[in-house]
């Protein structure tokens, strides 16, 4: 299987709001609005894309149509979580996790958008002794 594309779909009853929400708050742009599905992309980054769908839409397998986004964390990663924080504190959202570095290798917060979906902004950081061995060759962040 050749993968060409990867990208969350966000199922809610308030397509707009949400979408709004991601447009707002984080840069992201409509490629495609309608009624029940919004597809995001991020203004100055084509390979991220969000999509935000009506979980009532006909589209849905029925045995799973009405479910709204739920259990779900997206992860950004950024080059100033610090600044990203700041500026989503000062917009009123709710920082849920404080900005703090982690012995694992991430300086990060977790915030949440109006569907209870999880965000965390994180930055990797050089991780502690004790973590620095259960990472790959290549991927021990810097």
């Amino acid at each position: 299987m050749k993968v060409t594309s990867y990208y969350p779909v966000l199922m809610t009853n308030d397509v707009a709001g949400t979408a709004d929400f991601y447009k707002t708050h984080f840069g992201f742009t409509p490629l495609f609005t309608s009624d029940w599905y919004v597809h995001l992309q991020l203004a100055d980054e084509p390979s991220v894309n969000l999509a935000v769908l009506d979980g009532r839409h006909e589209t849905i397998p029925a045995a799973a149509r009405g479910q709204v986004a739920g259990g779900t964390l997206l992860n950004f990663e950024v080059d100033d979580p610090d600044a990203v924080h700041d500026r989503l504190k000062a917009a009123g959202l709710p920082i849920l996790l404080p900005l703090r570095d982690e012995a694992f290798g991430q300086r990060h917060f977790i915030t949440r958008d109006p569907n209870g979906v999880l965000i965390d902004i994180i930055k990797p950081i050089p991780p502690s002794g004790e973590f620095v061995a259960q990472y790959e060759a290549g991927a021990l962040p810097t």
